[in-house]
């Protein structure tokens, strides 16, 4: 088995030294989806929400949330996204919006977390400014689609 890299030799975590380290282009890609009453989608699509636009907040909360990743999760490197995406697509068929974030840097350390963050927080700001008509929300499958960049290259899931 693979030794993880925050565990040192005593067990303990620690942030990685990434000194050493080559700077170069890195990638990420999220997938998520939140699912919701059909009504709950229409009043969104419509722009009917008396919060006001829904998906532009959840699209600036998850770029938000991807700046501060370091923030929120204790062995994070802090660093400079060149740049974050949050997208929205309507899936009708199952009843859901489904989220997409992709996060570019030239750095030292990868940008999985962030895009896995924007994902996550983009979706509980749907379901938070969807909440009170629709309290049967769920948010599901959150996971990395793509890696791309760094010593251990590219890695794409099955879907």
């Amino acid at each position: 088995m693979t030794k993880l890299s925050h565990i040192n030799e005593m067990g303990q975590a620690e942030m990685v030294d990434i000194s050493e380290k080559k700077i170069t282009k890195r990638s990420a890609v999220a997938f998520g989806k939140i699912k919701m009453k059909k009504e709950t989608i229409i009043m969104i699509m419509d722009g009917k929400s008396h919060k006001g636009d829904v998906l532009a907040t959840a699209r600036v909360a998850g770029i938000m949330a991807a700046k501060k990743t370091a923030e929120l999760i204790p062995l994070c490197h802090q660093i400079n996204l060149s740049k974050i995406k949050v997208e929205f697509k309507i899936n009708e068929a199952e009843s859901a919006i489904e989220i997409r974030s992709e996060s570019i840097i030239s750095d030292k350390t990868g940008v999985e977390m962030e895009a896995l963050t924007a994902v996550s927080i983009a979706a509980l700001t749907l379901y938070d400014m969807c909440k009170s008509v629709d309290r049967e929300m769920t948010i599901e499958d959150i996971h990395l689609t793509y890696k791309g960049g760094g010593k251990s290259g590219i890695y794409r899931s099955d879907d």
